[in-house]
């Protein structure tokens, strides 16, 4: 017997933990290279798991509902058994190429032949690279992932740097155990524990009233979490502006209106589309505008990435945006399609409201909040008149971006906005 034991991988969104939603295999069942074992509920998307290999399930260490940490063991799977004789009875299942066409991640470069000792290199399925130098298999990072930026001599997630805050450690103190040199929280509190600095002022315990708390899960913890990095990391500043579009003609797309105003004003003012790196003073302006559209669920915030803003026409924003609302309804928004924006709308005035300080998400630079449409009086030549208004609310990241940046930026956008067409 060969059990190898395969760790909950990294699906790409950099989050410390994944909820198991369902298995879709038990313990004793035969699986196949890239069969989907199991769907796992990510930062605000569901997807589906993979096989490594070839094998029968041995065990499944965490159940249905778990919370489980990114790189904790998963499940067990015996490759010692015969796959020719239980491909022939019928028992093993599962499409290499339906998984293939879920997760679009690139095939490893071509390697020398492996002995019949060695294990078979990962076949390009959302697990990444996978070595074999022992039973626990050490699962890499998505391909992809990454901003396109450098990712600095310290590596530690948001979550892992609060953490060192709280408890007065220096990252550089710090023996890092992750893959890729990254520096995880147990590395922290291993600091923590061999310096022995004197213990943090705990903040008194809230205290709920009688009834039974909630965990937060899925979408409304990657959001508590994505929202504190939001808090100890980006400096907020927002600036409130009006476009008047009373002279609109009728049938007009406000959604596209607004994705077609940002690309607009990135060009005018690149300084709010791209990234910032806090930790390195570093920051990347991009030439493309990929623009994530925070929309509101049930189960919490979703945010898909429109691409190209700036090359589409409004027909082609309007075919994306409604393709997002049918994911997002049916909750099969994929990882991919959920990363590297640039820039972010939060068209919140289709619900209520008129102004927000709407919340700016790290890496990226900005975020636009659209109010609600409003009709308001306004002086014109000497007289008053009722004006149709869109209410605007820019927060941008002031560690890098000056206020005069923002306000060319709102300024680009409203004069984009005012135009007739």
């Amino acid at each position: 017997m060969s059990v190898k034991t395969f760790n909950l991988p990294d699906l790409g969104e950099g989050l410390p933990e994944a909820e198991i939603v369902s298995w879709l295999v038990a313990e004793g069942d035969m699986v196949n290279v890239d069969q989907p074992m199991l769907s796992v509920e990510t930062a605000k998307a569901v997807v589906e798991v993979p096989a490594p290999y070839t094998g029968r399930i041995a065990k499944i260490h965490a159940p249905d509902g778990t919370i489980l940490p990114t790189h904790s063991p998963l499940v067990d799977i015996d490759t010692s058994v015969d796959t020719t004789d239980a491909a022939a009875s019928g028992s093993v299942s599962g499409s290499a190429e339906s998984t293939a066409a879920k997760v679009d991640t690139p095939a490893e470069p071509a390697k020398p032949a492996a002995t019949a000792d060695e294990d078979r290199a990962d076949s390009g399925t959302v697990v990444g690279k996978m070595m074999s130098s022992d039973d626990v298999l050490e699962d890499a990072d998505i391909a992809g992932r990454g901003r396109r930026r450098t990712a600095g001599k310290i590596k530690a997630a948001p979550a892992v740097r609060a953490l060192a805050r709280e408890l007065g450690v220096k990252l550089e103190d710090c023996r890092p155990t992750g893959r890729h040199e990254r520096i995880v929280a147990d590395d922290v509190r291993a600091a923590a524990a061999s310096t022995s600095p004197p213990a943090p002022r705990q903040a008194p315990r809230v205290k709920l009233p009688p009834g039974e708390p909630e965990r937060l899960r899925g979408p409304r913890r990657a959001m508590a979490q994505s929202m504190s990095a939001a808090r100890d990391l980006v400096s907020q500043c927002t600036i409130f502006d009006d476009a008047d579009i009373h002279h609109w003609v009728p049938g007009q797309d406000i959604t596209a209106r607004l994705l077609r105003a940002i690309a607009v004003a990135c060009r005018a003012e690149p300084a709010l589309n791209g990234f910032y790196d806090g930790e390195n003073m570093s920051r990347q302006l991009e030439s493309r505008v990929d623009i994530a559209i925070a929309v509101d669920t049930p189960e919490g915030l979703i945010v898909p990435v429109v691409r190209d803003v700036g090359q589409k026409s409004p027909q082609e924003l309007r075919a994306d945006l409604n393709a997002i609302k049918t994911a997002t309804r049916e909750r099969s928004v994929k990882p991919e399609d959920m990363r590297d924006f640039t820039f972010t709308l939060s068209n919140f005035g289709m619900m209520a409201g008129r102004y927000a300080t709407p919340v700016v998400v790290p890496p990226t630079i900005a975020i636009l909040g659209a109010g609600g449409l409003r009709h308001d009086i306004v002086a014109v030549m000497g007289g008053i008149e009722t004006h149709r208004r869109i209410p605007l609310s820019l927060t941008f990241d002031h560690r890098c971006a000056t206020g005069g940046e923002a306000c060319r930026f709102l300024a680009a956008a409203i004069a984009d906005l005012q135009k007739h067409e």
